[in-house]
C-alpha cells in the first residue's frame, strides 16, 4: 500500500487561498499605488517620513536583494523535503509578492516546487 500523499485539508486549503490572495493583493497595492504611482514615489524619494514611505523603502530594498524570491524558494525546498502547511503558506505568500514585484524567476521556481511537493508522501505522525 502506498503512503498517503501530502494534501491540505479543505480548511487548510481555504486558509492558503486567503493567505495567497492577501499577499497578492498587498503586492499589487504596493506596486501600482505606491512604487509606480508618481506622486507617492516622488514624495517618498524626496524624504517624506510616513509609514507608506517606510513600506516603499522596505519593498525596494527587499526587491533589490531578491528576498521575496529567495524566501519563497527556500520555503518550497524545505517543504519538498518535509511537507508542512506552514511552509506552504510562507512559500505561497513570498511567491505572490515575488511574482508581482519582479522576482519572478525564483518565485516561479518556488511555485513549481510547491506543486511538485503535492506528490510527496505525508510526514509520518510522531
Amino acid at each position: 500500500m502506498q503512503p498517503p500523499l501530502f494534501l491540505p485539508t479543505a480548511r487548510q486549503t481555504n486558509w492558503l487561498l486567503v493567505i495567497g490572495f492577501l499577499a497578492l493583493g498587498e503586492a499589487l497595492y504596493l506596486r501600482y499605488l505606491v512604487i509606480e504611482y508618481a506622486p507617492v514615489s516622488l514624495a517618498c524619494q524626496a524624504g517624506l517620513q510616513t509609514w507608506l514611505c517606510a513600506t516603499f523603502r522596505s519593498a525596494i530594498f527587499l526587491f533589490n536583494h531578491s528576498v521575496f524570491g529567495w524566501t519563497a524558494l527556500a520555503a518550497a525546498l524545505l517543504n519538498l523535503a518535509r511537507p508542512s502547511i506552514v511552509l506552504v503558506a510562507v512559500a505561497l505568500a513570498a511567491a505572490g509578492f515575488g511574482l508581482v514585484l519582479h522576482n519572478a524567476n525564483l518565485s516561479a521556481l518556488a511555485i513549481a516546487l510547491l506543486i511538485l511537493s503535492l506528490a510527496r508522501p505525508a510526514p509520518a505522525p510522531e
